[in-house]
């Protein structure tokens, strides 16, 4: 008798800015190919509540499973937004939204993904950064820093990325980093995931960056082997606008944002959507 194969999807998208009207309308026509498609959120969805509201509850009524993992943008307090919350407790804050629609977060069970190209356990992360991606010829933070100064690329978290009660955003990184391998080690040995970050867990990835000065708020060093560690089968992230694969120690890493208009407009051709994980349609180059 022959065996069913697994029906769904695994599918991917970040950086959807929904404060934009020109990304609104894209993500308004996001629809899965199937009904057992999962999606995953890679962060960055929008800076008010109201709007990462408006994304989650669209695409959750749309997709089987929705698996949220925060970006810079959605801790952003910004004073347009009727929610004035900072740091640990904004974030706390969208994990219940999150809750109250049925979207899973780096707060909840990691969630097995068994459609196509499964089973596999999807890992949602939220650790932030640690100004460690340095530019060439740079060896600290504070020339890091001072660079940026300089040269005018100084990104917006450091005026709305508030750490609270955290001394800085480094110090958060750091308890999210530790909180993080505590949660990992507990996964039963050999078992394949799908790492889902907004910020690149390795550098390399940030060499393409036409401002090298901004890679200090891309991710932390001490991710560069999570994707062996933990037996990745994939790794999900954005933030760098710059949609790519990249294949390092034979994982793939799937950079899935949409970005800006103004960076996705003068392409020949509209974002077609979520990119496919699993089943992979992805080879080594």
């Amino acid at each position: 008798m022959a065996t069913s194969r697994p029906v769904g999807e695994l599918l991917a998208v970040s950086d959807l800015h929904v404060g934009y009207a020109a990304n609104r309308e894209l993500v308004e026509g996001f629809v899965p190919g199937s009904d057992e498609d999962w999606l995953l959120l890679a962060g960055d969805l929008g800076e008010r509540v109201e709007d990462i509201y408006w994304v989650l509850r669209l695409l959750k009524e749309r997709f089987h499973t929705v698996v949220w993992a925060p970006g810079n943008h959605e801790l952003w307090t910004p004073r347009q937004d009727s929610v004035q919350l900072r740091g640990v407790a904004r974030y706390e804050l969208l994990v219940e939204v999150c809750r109250r629609l049925g979207v899973l977060t780096p707060e909840d069970p990691y969630p097995v993904f068994t459609g196509a190209g499964g089973p596999v356990t999807v890992v949602p992360l939220f650790l932030l950064y640690d100004y460690t991606f340095w530019p060439p010829g740079v060896h600290s933070k504070e020339a890091a820093l001072a660079r940026a100064h300089e040269t005018g690329i100084v990104c917006t978290d450091e005026y709305l990325l508030h750490p609270d009660p955290y001394p800085s955003r480094e110090a958060w990184c750091d308890a999210r980093l530790t909180a993080t391998e505590q949660r990992l080690a507990e996964l039963a040995p050999g078992t394949r995931t799908v790492l889902v970050n907004h910020f690149p867990m390795v550098q390399e990835v940030t060499r393409i960056l036409r401002h090298p000065e901004f890679a200090q708020w891309c991710g932390t060093v001490r991710t560069a082997d999570w994707h062996l560690r933990y037996n990745a089968e994939a790794v999900v992230y954005g933030h760098l606008h710059i949609p790519r694969v990249n294949w390092f120690d034979g994982v793939r890493f799937e950079e899935v944002s949409l970005g800006y208009p103004r960076e996705w407009q003068p392409r020949a051709a509209p974002p077609r959507g979520p990119r496919p994980i699993l089943p992979s349609r992805a080879e080594p180059s």
